[in-house]
């Protein structure tokens, strides 16, 4: 969707995707909206690795033991639990153990994969947040209780201990590892563009995405730029509040929308970017032209230009349709650029050749504008 110019609204950024799953979909979203995609994916393209003879073993240990909480934390993990039960002929006795306990589910994905299998959830936190699942039982007397916890791809075992504290007894189902992305290259590369301040944002989609890029910067010696650098001017995008919390720990500020899904994540983009943009949009000869660091962008569709011919147009863009005369834009050239008018003829014949012949009107005997629609002179 454009906003009524012609122009579309991610034109001109750069974004980074560090999705594994659904990346498609996510990378055909951005570009439909003009956005430039730098993809690196921070996890396996099969990331949730089960361990069929450790779940079994965890399995049949939560049903020797009583189960008064039942903590359940993702969609996939209840879904992917439910099926290898199932496959063991397990899951009657599974649904019917779990079936007895207090239920506390942290979102609506792991609420839905209750609910299809006759299990209903006593309470789930708005926020799809595991530290308000934690937050709401701190402060209840949990002494002898036994709480099962259902792991979301990374460790909960300092949730784990914390309960324990409480008095409770504890025990964590393993259902699945989130593993790294198989080639680290494309990680790095997307790490280097951060650092070095190239792309105007990059996207999350979960927490271990988060963990795997930091944990890729720190070794290669960048953490603190990359760091510097989301905080500055990259933005964090996350698709939710849990994938933004892994932020927390860095100091980072990130942006995520009310509701944490795909569609909503990048229509937030649309907003937040050219709101935060310093680039310049401008109506020159009936077309959007937007000036943003290096792009440029004519409706819609970058346009790549040499240094000579971006010059002229960056300095006839200070003041727009205000006249420049061919002295100035010699002095606004490039470095080893030939020292002459005919230097500057050159480079606006280039530059009218890329973004349109009428987009650069000459003013006799005193040099060039660009032909704005506003009328400024």
């Amino acid at each position: 969707m454009d906003d009524g110019s012609g122009a579309l609204p991610l034109a001109g950024f750069r974004i980074g995707v560090t999705a594994a799953r659904k990346v498609d979909e996510q990378i055909a979203m951005l570009e439909r909206r003009g956005a430039t995609t730098h993809w690196a994916p921070a996890l396996s393209s099969d990331p949730n690795r089960v361990d069929d003879a450790e779940l079994r073993a965890a399995t049949e240990g939560v049903l020797a033991r009583p189960v008064d909480l039942f903590l359940a934390t993702t969609g996939i993990g209840m879904r992917t639990w439910f099926d290898a039960a199932e496959s063991w002929g397990l899951l009657d006795d599974l649904l019917a153990h779990l079936g007895r306990a207090e239920i506390l589910a942290r979102g609506p994905k792991s609420v839905g994969a209750l609910r299809r299998r006759g299990l209903r959830e006593l309470w789930a936190p708005e926020s799809e947040a595991f530290d308000d699942v934690l937050g709401h039982l701190r402060g209840r007397d949990l002494t002898g209780a036994g709480i099962v916890v259902q792991e979301h791809g990374q460790s909960l075992s300092m949730a784990a201990h914390a309960l324990r504290r409480q008095g409770a007894d504890v025990t964590t189902v393993t259902v699945y590892r989130v593993a790294s992305a198989e080639d680290p290259g494309p990680m790095f590369g997307l790490i280097d563009e951060v650092a070095e301040r190239r792309l105007d944002a990059v996207t999350f989609t979960s927490a271990p995405a988060v963990a795997a890029l930091m944990e890729a910067a720190t070794s290669v010696g960048r953490r603190d730029e990359v760091i510097s650098a989301f905080t500055a001017d990259v933005l964090a995008s996350c698709v939710g509040p849990v994938t933004a919390a892994a932020f927390e720990m860095w100091g980072v500020p990130t942006i995520w929308p009310d509701r944490s899904r795909l569609a909503a994540m990048v229509k937030q983009l649309e907003v937040e970017l050219p709101s935060r943009s310093c680039g310049t949009m401008l109506s020159v000869a009936g077309r959007s032209l937007l000036l943003h660091g290096d792009a440029v962008v004519v409706d819609g569709a970058d346009v790549t230009l040499s240094p000579a011919p971006y010059a002229v147009l960056a300095a006839l863009a200070v003041n727009p349709g205000t006249v420049v005369s061919r002295r100035e834009l010699l002095a606004a050239l490039p470095s080893g650029t030939a020292g002459s008018e005919h230097a500057v003829e050159m480079a606006v014949a280039r530059l009218r050749a890329a973004i349109g012949t009428r987009a650069v009107q000459t003013v006799v005997k005193r040099g060039y504008r660009l032909a704005v629609d506003d009328g400024v002179q």
